[in-house]
């Protein structure tokens, strides 16, 4: 009989990097899985209410000028009956700042006269004017609608 001669076994340079290599592909290959599984996981953030109980109307006297600083909004009113104007920027959406002559941007510096309505940009249109109303139990409600 002819005898194969046997192979040498030892574990050879190349062989070393050969399993170096498959081991960094398989761990990227399982970093890329986990993001995926990560990425389809993900919870959104609940979305804010669309509708706020401001309270009674009678707490907004003739006259006023009242920041509701959880409906982002600010209530006017004047002869005319309850106004109500939202306190985000439409170019950014950054949380503008009542001034004694209107409305101003922190971000970018877009300034609005005092019925929300666009004085110079880079805003290229108006604070939201928005929905409000008095209930049958005397309580003003703020839609954002």
């Amino acid at each position: 009989m002819n005898a194969m001669p046997l192979k040498d076994e030892t574990f050879s340079r190349r062989n070393f990097l050969d399993l170096v290599v498959k081991a960094c592909l398989a761990g990227s290959a399982l970093m890329g899985f986990g993001m995926i599984l990560k990425y389809l996981g993900y919870q959104t953030e609940e979305s804010p209410p669309s509708e706020y109980d401001l309270g009674l109307a009678s707490d907004y006297p003739l006259g006023s000028r009242i920041t509701v600083q959880p409906a982002q909004a600010i209530i006017i009113h004047d002869n005319q009956g309850y106004i109500a104007i939202s306190l985000v920027c439409p170019h950014l959406g950054c949380r503008v700042d009542v001034t004694g002559d209107g409305f101003a941007c922190p971000c970018h510096g877009s300034r609005f006269m005092p019925d929300g309505s666009l004085l110079n940009g880079p805003a290229s249109k108006s604070l939201t004017v928005l929905q409000v109303e008095i209930n049958t139990e005397g309580h003003l409600i703020l839609y954002y609608r």
